[in-house]
């Protein structure tokens, strides 16, 4: 098969056949004119024939141009066409990436509301706990906890998160009252390796227990570990903000008073390129606007602590 010529200068020919005028073609292409007389004075030498014949300030196509030029302005206009129902098919799609914690506590119960301030746009949720490439696996977007630093994109911050031993009120009653975070070693914990109890034991001033403290129920998400404390399983390290709702109807409460910020924070982050494209300006602005309210709504920060 032969090779083809080279596709610039082609393009360049598909704009000059069909407009039939070299000004109107550089100005299309946002070219010179004598680029695009370059352009198509390379395509005639690469095929050894002339595809236009100069009247004075004008140009015509020569027999042979005319016999090509309705085959590569059709090709032209179906990958115009092609293009144009994908962008179309994207723009109407928003595909949100989360942890399964963020997305059955928080974001599932609210993404109807932005769902009916945008009801021409379909909304996914991709609910994972790792950590998705978004150039490659095409989400617009992400909600992660960390301290904003992913490579390659922008991140916003949403919030501060708090951290507390929760558990429910029965539990408590049974077990309770607990002294200090020190005798937390000697309680069921739930998920009793998860870092978050690193985090919160390390900011409360105390040291990891040498004994391990007792055998506990090792779950792999923060939903099952919440449900299994409401349960009266033992003691969860849970993101307070989360849990409002259950904290808010009595299924929860802390296990003993603290203030624990968590390490990792919550961010919307998204490729450079997609920041202002409709779908993630819109979702960017309608989550923050969320998070401003419930901060707002929290003023002695017990659910969202404040920025430091």
């Amino acid at each position: 098969m032969s090779a083809l010529p080279p596709l610039s200068a082609v393009r360049v020919f598909e704009a000059a056949a069909r407009l039939e005028n070299f000004t109107a073609a550089a100005q299309e292409l946002g070219m010179t004119q004598a680029a695009v007389s370059y352009q198509v004075k390379l395509l005639e030498d690469r095929l050894g024939l002339s595809l236009f014949q100069r009247a004075g300030r004008r140009v015509l196509l020569t027999d042979k141009g005319r016999e090509i030029a309705p085959v590569i302005i059709r090709a032209f206009d179906q990958m115009r066409q092609g293009f144009a129902a994908l962008a179309q098919d994207h723009s109407m799609v928003l595909t949100i990436s989360c942890t399964n914690s963020f997305a059955h506590l928080w974001l599932a119960p609210r993404i109807g509301a932005f769902q009916m301030r945008h009801p021409g746009l379909a909304v996914r949720i991709q609910a994972e706990d790792a950590v998705v490439d978004l150039a490659r696996t095409g989400v617009d977007l992400a909600i992660r906890g960390g301290k904003g630093n992913w490579p390659g994109l922008e991140a916003r911050l949403l919030t501060h998160n708090r951290l507390a031993p929760m558990c429910s009120p029965a539990w408590l009653a049974r077990h309770g009252p607990v002294a200090d975070a020190q005798a937390l070693h000697a309680l069921p914990r739930l998920s009793p390796d998860d870092m978050w109890w690193h985090e919160w034991f390390a900011a409360m001033g105390v040291e990891a227990d040498p004994a391990g403290g007792p055998p506990g129920i090792a779950l792999d998400s923060q939903v099952m570990e919440g449900r299994a404390a409401i349960g009266g399983q033992g003691i969860a390290i849970l993101n307070l903000f989360l849990w409002k709702a259950e904290v808010e109807a009595g299924l929860l409460v802390e296990a003993m008073p603290s203030y624990v910020r968590e390490i990792a924070s919550y961010w919307i982050v998204y490729p450079p390129h997609a920041r202002n494209t409709p779908k993630v300006k819109a979702f960017r602005d309608w989550i923050s606007a969320e998070f401003a309210a419930a901060i707002a709504d929290d003023p002695e920060g017990r659910y969202l602590p404040r920025d430091e």
